[in-house]
């Protein structure tokens, strides 16, 4: 079982997305995420993707410096390179994904890539989103937060409805509160401890971990 798998996707990225690296992380490049892997002194232990967003110099460099490349066909696909480096990630059975690049100008692959989290929700693994400002989870059951560098917490159900939201260690508590989509009362939270506590009876609820 890999411990954690980190994906590299073509959004946003920079050099805060190369601090969480550590020895033990497998590391995956989704398209031109593979390319700036690379570029920046990783080899990705699988590069995966169309590879439309590369040079033919850069998917040269790609196949020689990944443990193993999976190239599909631009136009003969059903996910996103995203989704199938992150579906790639869950067959490998790891304790832990983390999303980088995932987020970027566009909204509707950056939608997309949120959505992901309920894949990951599905099969039991932890899985996040990170970019610069942001850290996003997805909850369907009492969780511990700590207190970190982001400190705005966001809560917004993903599924119709979020019932029995109670949060303990935050500015703005909540008992037993229900979120529905549309909704702005999970906006913008502080936490007042060295942790928080989520807890929640149904739905799907993301947490989103925010610093300007």
């Amino acid at each position: 079982m890999q411990q954690r798998i980190i994906i590299f996707a073509g959004g946003n990225l920079g050099p805060w997305a190369l601090q969480p690296i550590t020895p033990s992380d497998t590391l995956i490049g989704a398209d031109s995420g593979a390319i700036y892997l690379i570029k920046n002194g990783f080899a990705p232990h699988i590069a995966i993707g169309d590879f439309d967003s590369v040079t033919a110099g850069e998917m040269e460099l790609i196949r020689e410096r990944s443990g193993n490349t999976i190239s599909c066909d631009p136009i003969d696909k059903n996910y996103t390179d995203t989704e199938m480096a992150f579906r790639l990630a869950l067959d490998m059975k790891p304790e832990q994904v983390l999303l980088l690049g995932a987020l970027g100008t566009r909204f509707d692959h950056s939608l997309a890539n949120v959505h992901l989290l309920a894949l990951a929700n599905e099969q039991g693994v932890e899985a996040a989103i990170a970019d610069e400002h942001n850290e996003i989870h997805l909850i369907t059951k009492t969780t511990l937060f700590h207190r970190d560098h982001h400190p705005q917490v966001s809560l917004l159900p993903l599924s119709e409805q979020v019932t029995g939201i109670t949060l303990t260690g935050f500015q703005y508590p909540l008992h037993e509160a229900t979120l529905s989509i549309g909704q702005s009362l999970g906006i913008s939270n502080v936490m007042t401890a060295g942790q928080g506590t989520i807890e929640l009876r149904e739905g799907m609820l993301l947490v989103i971990r925010s610093r300007d």
